[in-house]
């Protein structure tokens, strides 16, 4: 009945608790009388920086008290019952973007890690960019207009000041996506994007011989000295059709010592740029 939740993953159960409580309009003292459980609860489930233990048998009466549906509740019951894991898969297409874990650490992190070996990342592509790689992934209609707008507002973190680092493979930048002309726009926007104080852009190019790290992941994480229960750090593995969240300290120093060497690896960001600014010019060709 109960799990013992790493900070990440408290953060989603939360977040998914608040959102649907605010869709209801219900108070915290609305939903402890319809769930059967006092204020004190409702606010403890509300609270990621809490460490006690959760009862998933709480998280779906609190879910269902907010009324959820039932791919809501399942999708909360399910991360409060599998995070003793050292992991937690993600995946159920019938779960709302608001309950992506993705979007809920990003909307609280302070920095973000990223290897990108064959894609420019979302939180850096262009509008034009991202819908070619989506209608490319068999999106049409007002499902590709939905993917690609809500591309677009994730980037939005990085306009409060979120730190993002981010390691291209040289493959990314020569993988056409779209037409040229869209290739040369995505290049000129990560080399103006580059020249953002919180924004570092690295190439790993081919003439650095095979990645030390391979793979594709991303660190999201926040640190916090005055409170330490405020901080948090979470790997992210993307899959091709779900992806899984590891929360443990161990997994994430491993990750971090991985894309340290990486940064190593990778050009400067002088380089860097000039890579960027070649590879545009033979775009417009």
């Amino acid at each position: 009945m109960t799990s013992a939740v790493g900070p990440a993953a408290r953060m989603q159960i939360a977040r998914g608790l608040i959102e649907l409580r605010d869709r209801a309009e219900l108070t915290q003292i609305q939903v402890a009388e319809v769930a059967g459980c006092s204020k004190a609860t409702v606010s403890r489930y509300e609270d990621w920086t809490d460490r006690r233990r959760v009862k998933w048998a709480t998280v779906k009466a609190l879910a269902e008290a907010c009324g959820g549906n039932a791919a809501e509740v399942a999708a909360l019951v399910e991360m409060a019952k599998s995070q003793a894991a050292a992991g937690w898969w993600v995946g159920n297409p019938a779960v709302p973007e608001w309950l992506s874990p993705l979007v809920s650490f990003e909307s609280l992190a302070g920095y973000e890690l990223v290897t990108a070996p064959t894609l420019v990342p979302g939180l850096l592509q262009t509008r034009d960019y991202a819908r070619a790689l989506l209608s490319g992934q068999g999106l049409t209609g007002d499902r590709l207009d939905q993917e690609t707008e809500a591309r677009m507002q994730r980037q939005t973190v990085l306009d409060r000041g979120m730190r993002l680092w981010v390691i291209l493979d040289e493959t990314a930048l020569r993988r056409q996506v779209g037409s040229a002309s869209v290739m040369a726009d995505q290049l000129g926007h990560l080399h103006e994007a580059g020249k953002r104080p919180t924004v570092d852009i690295q190439v790993l190019p081919f003439t650095a011989g095979p990645p030390c790290a391979p793979g594709q992941f991303l660190i999201l994480g926040r640190e916090d000295e005055r409170d330490p229960r405020s901080s948090m750090a979470v790997v992210y593995l993307e899959l091709p059709q779900r992806g899984v969240y590891l929360d443990d300290p161990d997994d994430v120093a491993a990750y971090k010592i991985m894309f340290n060497r990486l940064r190593a690896q990778a050009s400067g960001t002088a380089d860097t740029a000039d890579l960027l600014t070649t590879v545009r010019q033979e775009y417009l060709r």
